[in-house]
Formats: structure tokens, sequence, C-alpha cells
């Protein structure tokens, strides 16, 4: 099913699934990873938008929910306690998430490294639509704004905005989970959490920060581009067609 080229596999597919609840995007994600260990599909990365959805890493638990559970499921929003690294975050409406499945092993990345290649895919993605965006010293994630260097000279790190998370989990040398990028992300349900384990984290969105109407479609196209790139991956665009009930929670 993938080919080899100096030890590495150079083709990679992309499938854009549209809108999917969390647990049928999480069981999809678990049998294509159980495919990409057998090696009967290449490098593959699912990308979609989620109804309202608060996710607890491994980090995280009730504290990290600023409004009650309970209060929260009743507006709509899910709440799903996930195997992924990290703490709180959001997903809804108007958010880019992608979720590779990558053999790790045969990019020959580690956990770091490929996390840093994950950043590094969404800010060269983000300067497409003329947003400047970096990395923080110590922290995960993509930002807008603020001053990176400012932690190294003085140990103050004004962080300036967030605009993408990142949480993965690596099984058997093949990555699942991924990244949120908020393209135009309704902001305020990011209040009814811990961000990140970060009180008070700002947000912003791909929608804020050019001042033009984006979509989740073109981010999604420019991500996997830049992605597979630096993967050093041909892509492929693909349906899956044996994902069912897509709106379904």
């Amino acid at each position: 099913m993938s080919r080899a080229v100096d030890g590495q596999v150079d083709e990679m597919q992309a499938s854009w699934l549209g809108t999917i609840g969390y647990s049928s995007a999480l069981e999809l994600q678990r049998s294509t990873l159980e495919k990409r260990k057998s090696d009967s599909i290449p490098d593959t990365i699912l990308i979609l938008e989620h109804p309202h959805v608060v996710t607890l890493g491994r980090r995280a638990d009730d504290s990290h929910l600023v409004t009650d559970r309970s209060d929260l499921e009743k507006t709509g929003v899910e709440i799903f306690e996930t195997d992924r690294g990290g703490e709180a975050t959001y997903h809804g409406p108007g958010q880019l998430v992608g979720y590779p499945i990558i053999d790790v092993r045969v990019a020959k990345l580690g956990p770091v490294t490929y996390v840093r290649m994950l950043e590094k895919s969404i800010i060269e993605a983000l300067a497409e639509f003329g947003i400047m965006a970096h990395l923080i010293d110590g922290e995960t994630g993509v930002w807008v704004g603020g001053t990176p260097d400012e932690k190294r000279r003085t140990g103050v790190n004004p962080l300036g905005k967030k605009i993408a998370a990142i949480g993965v989990r690596i099984s058997g040398g093949v990555t699942m989970h991924g990244f949120a990028l908020n393209v135009s992300t309704d902001l305020t349900y990011f209040q009814h959490i811990i961000p990140c384990g970060m009180p008070d984290l700002p947000f912003t969105s791909v929608k804020l920060e050019s001042g033009t109407k984006v979509s989740v479609e073109d981010c999604a196209t420019a991500v996997a581009e830049k992605f597979s790139t630096n993967l050093g991956r041909s892509l492929q665009w693909v349906e899956m067609p044996h994902v069912t009930n897509a709106n379904s929670a």
C-alpha cells in the first residue's frame, strides 16, 4: 500500500470529513491507527470540524471546567475524557481539527520533533493568509502577537494569543489526536474551561487576525499541504466511504 524510498514512505493521504461528532471521530481514528500499524494504508491525516465539545486530556479533570459539567451539557456542549496529552480544550464549529495518523518510526521523528513539525506546518499555513504566527519556548501550540524572545531574555513570557492547540498520543509508533486551529470559532466557549491548564489564556482566530473571510476548508488544504511537504510526502486527497453517522456524536 505504501512505497518506500530511502526508508521513507513517499505518500500521505488526507480526508476532509466535514462535521463529525467526537466519539465517531475517535472511533475512526482508532480504526485508522490499526490499519496504519498493519501497513495496509499510508500515513493519513483526518481533517474535520466537531460540534460543540470539551475534551479533557490526560492531565485534566473537572477542576478544569469553569462551568459545571451538567450546565455545559444542558447547553449542548458534550464533554469527553480522552487519552491525548494536555489538559482541557474546546472544539466546535469554525475550528479546523486535524488528526494525523503517522508512523513516526518510518518518518524518523521523536515525539517532540513530531509536535514541532505540526506547529511549523500550521505556522507556514497561516503565513499563506497573511498571519505571522510563532512558537513560545516551553509552551505547546501556535501563537500570534506577544514577544516570543522575551522569556529567554527576562524570564517573563508575554504569550500573545493562542490560535492553535496541540495534543497527541503515540501508540506503537503511530500518532493519533493532533491539532485544533481556530478559523472562525466562537471563542467565548473557551470561557467555560481553563484551556491548556492556563487561566485567562487569550485566544484568537484566523478570521480575527486576517480580517477576511477564510473557510475551514481553505485552511485544511493549506495545513495538509504544508504538513505533507515537511514530512517529505506527496499528498493525495481521498474519500472515506466507510465513515457513517458523520454528524452524530
